[in-house]
């Protein structure tokens, strides 16, 4: 794995700091204003990106998955840089890629759970131990595997079956006992659900559904669908129960999985991902095909607004103060730090690889993780990004297609 020092500024920052630091070898990126038609900012984008970032005071660990090689990483940024710590094989076929896809660490940091999506044909949930990467069980689930959170309480994995390669029919989540590793409930959804979130209270799991356009609302206390949302611009609408059973996504391409833009006239959203606010009030849909941001009360179950932001808008993260939410841009090969409060991109960063993906943010908010598929053979990276200078401050590889990825610890420096 290649490791990558400090860049300039920030290294500036740690000599300032009396901290040793290797030779900067790539440079940051600074921020980049918004264009087109949103509204400018709350504070000027150019004033911000002239922020130094200071040195990380404590060690953050998190876990990344590359699904090209079947790789997870376990990674640590620290004030002696950023490093992969070691790495762990997940799979079962030994000749073909399993290609985990979704990583999810239990709210007590002993365990991680991996999605391993390609299967034979069914995929599996993965269950290692934080401290050794030792396997503490595996169960299998549904068709393509993907997207994977625990619980607040640390009871329950909710997983989306995407069914990727299979027919444009409704889809499925698996609700996974998490001690005993075993599927207790299959809920049929929609087309293609992905971005799978529970809200902060444990009470209900969303996703987004991205061939039929719509939020889909799971009470976790039944495992029911409780609510599902219309998404399509100009008819977005709250409606209670499951929607009805139908193919509506067979008009819609998704060969390249987020990547291709929207034809002209098309007013769809496909929804990459579905991110509860930091109080749960609120639902943020990422629109990837129109590259907007839909927020969705979730006690009235209407649409608050809709505003713009990068081209692509993927997988989304919010800090735990309720300030920003952070989107991955995948046609945009950049990252964008949304104002909550104001609906606006507050800096718009440049990621180190073409195709930005999956985001975690620290435990303290200071930093989002954003991981870079790659393109071809060239490697994945861990981007990181400091949420107080709105910069990128380091780069570290890991294998090809980086995907999922969740936070683990932040700790003392050793």
């Amino acid at each position: 794995m290649t490791r990558r020092a400090w860049s300039g500024s920030f290294a500036l920052s740690m000599a300032c700091a009396a901290c040793a630091a290797p030779p900067a070898s790539h440079p940051s990126s600074a921020a980049v204003p918004v264009a087109g038609a949103a509204k400018a900012p709350a504070e000027p984008v150019s004033a911000m990106s002239m922020a130094t970032p200071a040195a990380p005071d404590k060690d953050y660990y998190l876990f990344a998955a590359s699904e090209g090689n079947d790789q997870i990483a376990l990674i640590r940024f620290g004030p002696s840089g950023i490093h992969v710590e070691r790495t762990s094989v997940t799979g079962i076929m030994p000749s073909d890629i399993d290609g985990p896809h979704g990583v999810a660490v239990s709210p007590d940091g002993r365990y991680y759970y991996v999605t391993t999506a390609h299967g034979t044909p069914f995929g599996f949930l993965w269950k290692y131990t934080t401290a050794t990467d030792s396997l503490a069980g595996r169960v299998m689930l549904g068709n393509f595997p993907a997207t994977a959170q625990v619980t607040p309480d640390g009871a329950f994995v909710y997983v989306v079956n995407f069914n990727l390669y299979g027919e444009m029919v409704p889809s499925s989540m698996s609700v996974v006992s998490a001690d005993e590793m075993v599927e207790v409930a299959r809920v049929t959804t929609c087309t293609m659900p992905h971005g799978s979130r529970i809200n902060p209270q444990g009470t209900k799991q969303y996703s987004g559904c991205m061939m039929d356009d719509l939020l889909v609302e799971i009470d976790t206390r039944d495992f029911g669908v409780s609510r599902h949302f219309v998404l399509t611009k100009g008819k977005e609408r709250g409606m209670s129960g499951a929607p009805a059973a139908h193919a509506a996504g067979a008009a819609h391409g998704m060969s390249g999985h987020g990547m291709e833009m929207p034809k002209p006239g098309d007013v769809s959203c496909s929804p990459t991902w579905a991110q509860p606010s930091a109080t749960g009030a609120s639902i943020f849909v990422a629109c990837n095909k129109s590259s907007e941001i839909v927020e969705i009360d979730a006690a009235s179950w209407t649409m608050k607004r809709r505003f713009p932001t990068g081209n692509g808008v993927y997988n989304l993260a919010v800090t735990h103060d309720g300030r920003y939410l952070v989107g991955t841009n995948k046609r945009d090969k950049s990252v964008s730090v949304i104002d909550i409060a104001t609906g606006t991109d507050a800096a718009r960063i440049p990621t180190s690889r073409r195709v930005a993906s999956g985001v975690a943010i620290s435990s303290d908010d200071r930093y989002a993780f954003v991981t870079q598929e790659g393109v071809g053979s060239e490697p994945g990276a861990v981007d990181v990004i400091d949420l107080r200078a709105l910069r990128k401050v380091a780069t570290v590889d890991i294998g090809q297609q980086a995907g999922g990825i969740d936070f683990w610890k932040a700790v003392p420096p050793r």
